[in-house]
């Protein structure tokens, strides 16, 4: 047990998106110095803990938000010094990204963010088309998204941006042709995401009155697999249900994930999941800004929640996010992971079903969902698990 990822959180945005679940919130009555100090306190502790459970190298590093290129670079600047003095990267190799909005205001400190360690850039770019983007709460215009790609792309040389689609009033021709426009600035790296109405979102609420109507799963599903076949095109291929990347570029932060290795995370709301002690350890840092500042002034650090995965959960989990990769799950990490056999842990004749179907290949070395399975990769899930 060697290699750890580490995930940053930020939690703050110019505005809430509409669409949006994730633990951001608009910045008030809290001073973003004092943030950045928290987080540099609870960073120590994470990696003290790291180092005694066995860590010794940092695989990947992500900031993640909230928006993180709101961040003072010289505070991430510092956050990876720390980082990577206690835990050494190993051959230079560590990846090292940070979210970002394609504001005019954001793009004006990217050179300053690689001065201070990034080597990776992800836009949240969201849409191409000037009436969406003001429908899903952008701050940004189109211009200052190509202007910001443009930008990144001259500064970094590993460079993302992120579309959502199946958006209110869309059908595939429309998405086909904002897609070839993404494609024309020749990605290595696309994070291409189906929108979905989360609970206790404005969209949610929207929904229910009908005010924005999402086109029919058959429409959604056309556009999936249109997508994969016009990338396909340009030699970007699918390695992740919504990732797609040139070889050699995929996330190795989120591949993390998606192969169930080790990772902490620090920041409000921020989760982790390691191995100490014998045990898989999973953690959740309070969400409130202002709780978890006050508790890391407390006791140097923000967890909320800290629980003993047992084995059944272990076994879940790596299956469930494992079939979320084209790769699929591989036999061999399955077993070095947790120490049984993935055939064993799965309903036989659904999975049987699946395959006659072509929702699922089984190779001698692994268990992966075809294009028609990952259409249907819930329904799958919850199939083979035998809920």
């Amino acid at each position: 047990m060697s290699n750890l990822a580490l995930y940053i959180h930020w939690p703050f945005c110019l505005s809430k998106c509409p669409y949006c679940d994730f633990n951001s919130h608009i910045q008030r009555n809290l001073s973003a110095d004092e943030m950045g100090e928290a987080l540099k306190r609870e960073l120590k502790t994470t990696l003290q803990r790291a180092k005694l459970a066995g860590y010794t190298n940092l695989s990947s590093i992500f900031f993640g938000g909230g928006t993180p290129s709101l961040m003072n670079p010289d505070l991430v600047h510092d956050l990876l010094s720390e980082a990577l003095s206690t835990l050494p990267q190993q051959n230079d190799l560590t990846e090292i990204t940070l979210e970002a909005n394609p504001t005019s205001a954001e793009k004006a400190n990217f050179s300053a963010f690689k001065e201070a360690g990034v080597n990776r850039l992800s836009l949240g770019i969201q849409s191409l088309n000037p009436e969406d983007l003001k429908l899903l709460g952008r701050e940004h215009s189109v211009t200052e998204a190509l202007t910001a790609l443009e930008m990144a792309r001259s500064i970094f040389k590993r460079v993302s941006f992120d579309l959502i689609y199946a958006r209110s009033g869309q059908n595939a021709q429309a998405w086909e042709a904002e897609l070839k426009q993404a494609l024309s600035f020749k990605p290595d790296h696309l994070s291409l995401y189906q929108l979905t109405i989360e609970s206790g979102t404005p969209y949610a609420t929207l929904y229910k009155k009908k005010k924005i109507i999402p086109p029919p799963d058959e429409e959604g599903a056309t556009m999936y697999k249109l997508t994969e076949a016009l990338l396909a095109k340009e030699n970007i291929f699918p390695y992740e249900i919504s990732n797609y990347a040139q070889k050699g570029q995929e996330s190795r932060h989120n591949l993390s994930y998606w192969h169930y290795q080790d990772y902490m995370g620090i920041g409000a709301g921020a989760h982790g999941r390691f191995r100490e002690n014998d045990h898989t350890i999973a953690t959740s840092c309070l969400k409130p800004p202002k709780f978890w500042l006050e508790q890391i002034q407390i006791k140097q650090h923000g967890i909320e929640e800290e629980i003993i995965l047992s084995q059944e959960e272990i076994i879940e989990e790596a299956i469930l996010t494992g079939l979320r990769l084209c790769e699929g799950i591989s036999f061999k990490r399955f077993k070095e992971r947790t120490g049984k056999s993935l055939l064993d842990h799965l309903n036989k004749s659904f999975l049987e079903n699946c395959i006659e179907a072509g929702f699922l290949t089984l190779s001698e070395t692994a268990l992966a969902p075809t294009l028609q399975g990952r259409l249907r990769l819930n329904a799958i899930l919850g199939g083979l698990l035998g809920e």
